[in-house]
């Protein structure tokens, strides 16, 4: 036994050492991976292996419907850009009252489910789960580094969702995370991360699931094999983050639906596809009354869907498509 572990330990140390040679021992190396994977897996036990927490928890039950307003609440009036608004010193809006709209970047943060249609109903939620902080952080990031592609931010939410250990991370993704966080939000990945779980693993796993879950399960650790081979590209990922076809609505969420924000103000969402969302905002007068300042800052926001096959997505203070030679007229900043 000894001998073999010495033997593994040259390998690897020949893998690390000869950058040139990691295509020939390629194969060697995934064996290796899998082989701890599969060790640590049953160590942990498939019970306890599904009781790990999901690195965001966010659902529907975390939205709070209390004042909520159907679709037809103000409707007809006219929406402002919210991008126009003022920013404070951490990138949010400093709101005013009125009705304002942004369309922005947004990102999946459900692997294995189902992209926004027609009909789905969004309402607030705030990020949650043992990977918010890294999750909003990243999102912060973002906006400092517009050099960064939305594809690559993406692919790295993923695999974060995925649960995948930073001594796994490969290719772009890695890249990406190096540019966008520190080196402590780096450590941060590393707990409560899965390795890549062998076959055997996952089909006992799988049993014990129901199939909505199951799907995300799977997709999680194909997301994890991947990027830990090195050898993906973007719609490689995104092949398992988004399942084919649209869930069924729910009706008693409209599209359109308004969510009163804890902050005092409402706001709704309309996705196209995850990518992108048009977000609404309106800002009653009395909110303002005191001279209160509320700040609408979208990087701890997730538009959270009624349906729970459907895909969280994450709110963020960049828009597209933005015109700057509008000029705003607020009761803050008159004509």
């Amino acid at each position: 036994m000894k001998n073999i572990k010495k033997i593994c330990f040259a390998m690897l140390f020949m893998v690390a050492g000869f950058s040139k040679s990691n295509a020939q021992f390629g194969g060697l190396k995934d064996k290796l991976l899998q082989m701890g994977a599969a060790k640590g897996a049953k160590a942990l036990g498939v019970d306890q292996l599904l009781k790990q927490p999901a690195a965001i928890t966010t659902s529907f039950e975390d939205v709070d419907r209390e004042g909520e307003k159907l679709p037809e609440f103000n409707s007809g009036v006219k929406f402002q850009p919210l991008y126009l608004l003022p920013k404070n010193s951490e990138g949010g809006y400093v709101l005013c009252e009125g009705f304002y709209e942004m369309t922005n970047k947004s990102y999946c943060l459900k692997a294995g489910t189902f992209a926004p249609s027609k009909g789905d109903g969004y309402m607030f939620a705030p990020v949650l789960g043992p990977k918010e902080e890294v999750v909003v952080a990243i999102l912060k990031s973002a906006e400092k580094h517009p050099e960064v592609n939305q594809h690559d931010i993406q692919s790295l939410l993923w695999t974060i969702i995925a649960r995948t250990k930073f001594a796994d991370y490969s290719g772009s993704v890695k890249v990406t995370a190096l540019q966008l966080l520190s080196t402590k939000q780096l450590t941060q990945l590393e707990g409560g991360a899965l390795g890549i779980l062998p076959f055997d693993v996952m089909e006992k796993a799988k049993d014990q699931l129901p199939s909505g879950v199951r799907t995300v399960f799977e997709a999680e650790n194909n997301i994890r094999q991947l990027v830990s081979s090195g050898n993906y590209t973007y719609a490689d990922l995104e092949k398992y983050a988004i399942v084919a076809g649209m869930a069924p609505p729910r009706s008693d969420v409209p599209s359109g639906i308004w969510t009163k924000h804890p902050d005092g103000y409402y706001i709704r969402y309309f996705p196209s596809g995850y990518a992108i969302t048009k977000v609404q905002v309106y800002v009653p007068k009395e909110l303002m009354a005191n001279g209160q300042k509320i700040i609408y800052d979208a990087a701890g926001d997730i538009a959270c869907p009624a349906n729970t096959a459907s895909q969280r997505l994450a709110q963020t203070n960049e828009p597209l498509n933005a015109d700057y030679s509008i000029r705003i007229n607020t009761a803050c900043n008159p004509k």
